[in-house]
């Protein structure tokens, strides 16, 4: 045998018993088998063998059973971005003539997909308010098929009632998923919502997490998860994820797993920074509101209590129980121009223009909702609007440097 051959089929094994605090990572498009029978009989659909790197390794495998331990679900597929994973099962559970019902406040690019590619293949969608449970009982119909939840919503936070709209799911027989990046797996368990009737368990039948955010938590990966309890639910997934081709990087994984470790520790640090600016922006003029579940104004502020908070009230204009993840909207009052909101934002220094949130750094984005919004929401007020994401600089720094960009903004006025 040549040298190069031997390059390439050296016999040499390492030897298998090492164990360190992080998982090896296994990067692979070819799985290589013993024998045909082998090759006939490997099945990767109950993870009990490799069959190809689409279908899973040992690691794509180890961080879907961490995930699944995280949310409470049984089955999970990866997805190579949240968008991606929301996309999965509109694809895996719609046909043509089928409707779903989607919140008002829904991340965006669901709604442009909703709008787009679904509607082009024969899915219409109807626009529901999530913080009146009765407007999607009364939408829900024989063709719907599928209902999204967001808790909190998307960009302005309002938080529903969530319990009662899968309740509703549940009696009209309708499958329901929510996105559950907010949460995380943390703030509340998606599998396990507290039910009105004693005895019963209530629970989403999909839970969809983007793992760009928390899990990731450096603002380096893009990937997304969907997961679920329901046997027959979880195979309409995983062949569907099968049939389009979908699939992650290991060292993508690599860097989730090694990030999951602290998610918790960073989840907090930064609800309690936003917390903190949350308490500042309510003592400030320039803002109308300051959208925050855990802020008692907040609308949606008892929902959020009774899911993700303790009973026990505290002082003070933030509950302090809790988690609230951290996002921060503002509402700033009908005077202030477009062009100060605008100049608010390009004055800021520690908090960057960028989309996402739950990395390190902190970021804005101001939004024009009128654009956003099919209906506008009664509970907002007029004015213009930003979107704060804490990262984890220290609380009093960032305070400062919101202080100082109002400074700039309202000497422009």
């Amino acid at each position: 045998m040549k040298p190069v051959t031997k390059l390439i089929h050296h016999p040499y094994q390492a030897p298998g018993d090492f164990a360190s605090p992080q998982q090896a990572v296994y990067k692979a498009s070819t799985v290589f088998f013993n024998n045909v029978d082998d090759m006939r009989q490997r099945q990767w659909l109950d993870k009990s063998g490799y069959t190809y790197g689409l279908h899973g390794t040992p690691s794509t495998f180890t961080l879907e059973e961490r995930l699944c331990e995280l949310e409470g679900a049984k089955h999970c597929v990866l997805l190579p971005s949240g968008l991606a994973a929301l996309a999965q099962v509109n694809f895996a559970l719609l046909s043509a003539g089928d409707e779903i019902l989607l919140p008002d406040n829904v991340y965006g690019p669901l709604k442009t997909l909703a709008e787009g590619e679904l509607a082009r293949f024969g899915v219409t969608h109807q626009f529901y308010d999530p913080m009146d449970p009765h407007d999607l009982s009364t939408r829900m119909s024989d063709k719907t098929k599928l209902v999204w939840l967001e808790a909190p919503g998307s960009v302005t936070l309002e938080f529903p009632d969530l319990p009662r709209l899968v309740e509703l799911c549940r009696a009209k027989g309708v499958p329901c998923a929510l996105d559950n990046t907010w949460g995380a797996g943390l703030a509340f368990q998606p599998f396990h919502l507290p039910s009105t009737t004693p005895g019963e368990s209530l629970g989403v039948d999909i839970s969809v997490h983007a793992l760009t955010k928390y899990p990731s938590g450096g603002g380096d990966v893009l990937m997304g998860s969907v997961t679920t309890c329901e046997d027959d639910m979880a195979r309409k997934l995983k062949l569907s994820h099968m049939r389009m081709g979908f699939g992650v990087a290991g060292n993508d994984v690599e860097l989730v797993l090694r990030s999951l470790p602290s998610m918790a520790l960073r989840y907090r640090a930064q609800d309690l920074n936003c917390r903190e600016l949350a308490a500042w922006c309510l003592q400030q003029q320039a803002f109308a509101q300051v959208l925050h579940p855990a802020v008692v104004t907040s609308p949606g502020h008892d929902h959020w209590r009774q899911l993700c908070a303790s009973d026990e009230l505290s002082e003070g204009p933030v509950h302090s129980g809790g988690l609230a993840a951290s996002l921060l909207s503002l509402k700033f009052q009908p005077q202030i121009t477009p062009a100060q909101v605008d100049a608010f934002c390009n004055a800021l220094q520690l908090f960057k223009l960028g989309y996402s949130w739950a990395g390190p750094i902190s970021l804005v984005v101001p939004y024009k909702l009128k654009e956003m919004r099919k209906h506008a929401p009664s509970q907002l007020l007029e004015g213009g609007f930003v979107r704060l994401s804490l990262g984890l600089e220290d609380p009093a720094d960032l305070q400062s440097d919101l202080a100082q960009a109002l400074s700039v903004a309202l000497a422009q006025g």
